[in-house]
């Protein structure tokens, strides 16, 4: 493609230097060439087509949205009308969406062209999406590894030229993980700052909708696009949404804290090489930077996991062959019926999930577990709020390696679960986070850095990320 971000792309359209219709159709040839990445469920050819032919006339009259003529590709597990909403599952695979979500809503009203659905990890449950009922996803840096998850099929569109931006969802690090390893841009804000209404739940206090890009201006107007108040999702928040594209030139100098506990044993040593470099320049720059503690950090993955399953549990239970989705064929019973529906129509790692869930909820276990884990939740966001009452960005590494070998960590379930050792504190705490890529290990993996604000401070992220294109 030969404009930079979204903004460049309305003007060439608009001067008659580029056709929407030509682009539309080159992004959908190329899908088809790289189908063996496996990156999309579906994709809407006609309908992307049709829409491109109406907006570019939008755009030529100048009365067009603020994301007209932008290819978008949305996952899965995230409401379209009249669509497929699939969540990657068997349990799902014949289910049509019968509203639309309203971040994909507010991407139709600015003339935003969805190209199609990508894929990801079965209910967003996994960090390298080989858990989809569709198949593994491929890394198109090095196709024998996996894209990160759950949001690869999303990261690999960006990487891969599929589209021109993507949404995905971060629950544990589900956007800014495949960022890491595909080498992108991959923004989580604020829990309440998009709303959910639409997305299809896997932990209702944890999960948020963002966006990916290969540059921070596509990034900064998509979030911009779908942040806001909304009144059919209670949790969503009325804050002053800043215009993020406005931002982008600023060179404030951020004080900038280094947790320590992030940068121990267990972190590759390219990777903390190439993060220690870039805090170098930061420094040479003039911005200040501190070593600081977040002393709760250690229990993050256990607390993370014991209240996600938990969540989990409960909303999957809706799922039961009965109103819709996948219905076993023989049951003799209305309990057969049920538990015969749930064992063939989830996977092994959603299962897995809604068992361990199921177990920390249930009497005599509740307060041990789930108890304790909500109590560990409030202290690692006050470790978070007290931090932030002296610098404005935290750096950490996104990712403990770069992206692995497919089936590598398949039969370990726990060793996987550490890929999100440095994502899920970010949700835990309800904070924004974005991966920013900044460096090639010695096998030309990517690799990238965690930036993480307070509360609603994405402009920080946006601007700070700005610096590194």
């Amino acid at each position: 493609m030969f404009y930079s971000d979204i903004s460049e792309k309305i003007n060439l359209i608009g001067r008659g230097e580029l056709s929407l219709i030509e682009n539309v159709k080159s992004f959908i040839d190329r899908i088809e060439r790289k189908k063996h990445l496996n990156a999309f469920n579906f994709v809407f050819k006609e309908e992307a087509l049709k829409r491109a032919s109406e907006i570019e006339k939008k755009i030529q009259s100048g009365k067009h949205g603020k994301l007209a003529g932008a290819v978008i590709a949305i996952k899965d597990v995230l409401a379209y009308k009249g669509h497929p909403l699939t969540c990657s599952s068997k349990i799902l695979s014949n289910f049509i969406s019968i509203y639309t979500a309203t971040a994909v809503q507010k991407i139709l009203d600015e003339d935003g062209i969805i190209i199609g659905k990508t894929n990801c990890d079965e209910f967003a449950m996994g960090s390298s999406n080989e858990n989809s009922y569709f198949g593994k996803v491929l890394n198109p840096v090095d196709e024998t590894r996996v894209p990160g998850g759950s949001s690869g099929g999303s990261a690999v569109a960006v990487a891969a030229d599929l589209c021109d931006i993507s949404l995905g969802t971060d629950t544990g690090g589900s956007i800014r993980q495949p960022a890491a390893f595909c080498g992108i841009f991959g923004l989580k804000p604020t829990y309440g700052r998009v709303s959910r209404y639409g997305l299809t739940a896997f932990a209702s206090s944890f999960d948020t909708i963002g966006p990916f890009s290969k540059n921070v201006y596509n990034l900064a107007i998509l979030l911009q696009t779908i942040a806001g108040k909304d009144e059919k999702d209670s949790t969503s928040v009325n804050e002053l949404i800043p215009d993020y594209t406005a931002i982008l030139s600023t060179n404030k100098k951020f004080r900038i804290g280094l947790p320590k506990e992030y940068f121990t044993e267990g972190l590759d040593s390219e990777i903390k090489t190439s993060i220690f470099s870039e805090i170098q320049k930061l420094k040479e720059d003039g911005y200040q930077i501190e070593e600081v503690n977040l002393p709760m950090t250690e229990y993050t993955i256990a607390a993370y996991y014991i209240l996600t399953t938990a969540e989990a549990s409960s909303n999957l239970a809706r799922f039961d062959g009965a109103r819709y989705g996948y219905r076993a064929e023989n049951y003799s019973d209305l309990e057969e019926m049920y538990v015969n529906s749930r064992t063939e129509g989830f996977g092994t790692e959603v299962k897995r999930r809604i068992m361990l869930g199921t177990y920390v909820l249930s009497s005599g276990y509740y307060d041990a577990y789930y108890r304790k884990a909500q109590k560990i939740r409030r202290l690692i966001k006050e470790d978070f709020d007290k931090v932030f009452q002296n610098v404005d960005l935290l750096i950490t590494p996104t990712t403990p390696t770069t992206a692995f070998k497919i089936g590598e960590k398949s039969d370990n379930p726990l060793e996987m679960y550490l890929s999100d050792i440095y994502t899920t504190s970010a949700n835990l705490a309800g904070i924004p986070g974005i991966n920013i890529p900044i460096a090639k290990s010695k096998d030309g993996l990517p690799i990238g850095m965690q930036v993480l604000a307070k509360q609603f401070d994405e402009e920080k992220l946006i601007s700070f990320a700005s610096r590194f294109e």
